[in-house]
């Protein structure tokens, strides 16, 4: 038992929500992925290779929550050249050779494996992020410098992620404005942020719905996809069933049905009707199966409840934050997990038009498994930190009762919180009302 202690660190309820979604992975994706059985002729081969993903990211939490959190601070310094040289190689290889899968070209091949560059580039934004807004912040707020430097970054590599994936440069976006909210960036430059954002959001829309669907431009070989997908989205018809025509929009209409006949407790799991016609079952579309199967009760609102429950954690985690760096690292994580939860799910019952945003630790997947698994390694290393924290401050309190002066010897949490390197420990303090 002390053994397993020692092991998993960090914040028991985060380690529960997590180990609780790679479960409901397992069932649900083994469920699932009936259709890849079919094209492979192997009934084990998929879930098999799940599995081990799961479990090497268990791995990688295990590894991540272990590392002090200051050492995040130097991942952008490899992530994002790395990242951004990635990004450019597919897309131009996608030009060049024309060689995608689905119509995008968003996966690199190394040694057999392959993996997408855009989420190390996700993972180095938030990062990067946090870490501006915590040296540049001071008592009024985040400095106007921190500004105009998260924007540069985050417009690169959004703009290296967009034609191939336009979601989640959107997504990140989103992520990023949130995250300078809530690391107090002057709400002049906000609002001014938000007004560029509305009018090169509507001529955006204007020009994808004026140029016609067999234009073919530079770089914006998905310009078609994207106008189908608004198109569709968007129109209303007076008689519903005449929208999700299951030859035209099979992914759709069969989401549709597997949510319209899952009724309360659903189907049971391993019942599901709709896997073996939904072409990405256990990816994009693995809500609407796990609805079909475990329902509304079952399976619908806890899912939600879990990744609330995740954002509600990772703010009371950071609300005992000393620092700043831990604070902005721990939110920036959250809200990616939460929102890609959330805009999957949107998907799923036809509140947002199709994208290609897997279910966070849920959907079947090699790259966004052990990404988002470092995610929630990082929550769980702040998390240790916050503990320690708290474990110094009530020995701190009992000593300066018992008028024993403090032991003078380094603590793990001085380690962690007090980094020998000063560009690592020059962030700002930040104290907590709470405390």
């Amino acid at each position: 038992m002390d053994l397993l202690k020692n092991i998993f660190k960090g914040d028991k309820i985060i380690w529960i929500l997590f180990m609780g979604l790679c479960l409901i992975s397992i069932i649900e994706v083994f469920s699932a992925a009936s259709t890849l059985t079919y094209k492979t002729g192997d009934h084990w081969g998929p879930i098999t290779q799940h599995t081990i993903f799961m479990a090497i990211g268990v791995l990688i939490v295990v590894l991540m929550h272990h590392i002090p959190y200051k050492w995040f601070q130097v991942f952008p310094l490899f992530l994002l050249p790395v990242s951004a040289v990635m990004l450019i190689f597919v897309t131009a290889m996608g030009v060049i050779t024309g060689d995608r899968i689905n119509g995008a070209a968003r996966w690199m091949s190394f040694m057999g494996f392959q993996f997408q560059p855009s989420e190390l580039a996700k993972m180095a934004v938030i990062i990067v992020t946090a870490f501006i807004l915590s040296k540049k912040q001071d008592e009024e707020g985040a400095q106007p410098q921190a500004f105009k430097y998260i924007l540069i970054i985050t417009g690169a590599i959004c703009v290296l992620i967009a034609p191939e994936n336009l979601s989640t440069a959107m997504l990140l976006f989103a992520v990023v404005t949130l995250m300078m909210f809530i690391g107090r960036v002057a709400m002049k430059q906000m609002a001014k942020l938000f007004g560029a954002l509305v009018l090169i959001g509507g001529l955006t829309f204007a020009v994808v719905m004026i140029i016609p669907q067999d234009t073919e431009l530079p770089l914006l070989h998905r310009l078609a996809t994207w106008k189908s997908r608004i198109i569709h989205f968007a129109d209303k018809e007076e008689i519903p069933a005449a929208r999700f025509d299951i030859d035209k929009n099979g992914q759709v209409a069969h989401a549709r049905i597997a949510i319209a006949t899952s009724h309360l407790a659903g189907k049971g799991p391993g019942n599901s009707v709709q896997r073996d016609f939904l072409s990405q079952a256990f990816s994009d579309f693995i809500f609407a199966i796990i609805i079909e199967e475990l329902g509304l009760i079952f399976g619908c609102i806890p899912m939600v409840f879990i990744y609330i429950c995740i954002l509600i954690r990772a703010g009371r985690i950071a609300q005992k934050c000393e620092r700043t760096f831990p604070a902005f690292l721990v939110m920036g994580i959250a809200l990616m997990l939460v929102s890609q939860a959330i805009l999957n799910m949107m998907v799923a019952v036809g509140l947002f038009p199709v994208t290609g945003q897997p279910l966070p630790l849920v959907s079947k997947g090699g790259t966004s498994t052990f990404i988002n698994c470092a995610y929630i390694g990082m929550i769980l290393s702040v998390s240790r930190y916050t503990q320690k924290l708290e474990e110094d401050r009530k020995q701190q309190e009992l000593l300066q009762t018992a008028q024993v002066p403090m032991a003078s010897e380094v603590t793990e949490t001085t380690e962690a919180a007090e980094p020998t390197a000063p560009i690592l420990n020059s962030d700002a303090e930040f104290i907590s009302e709470d405390r």
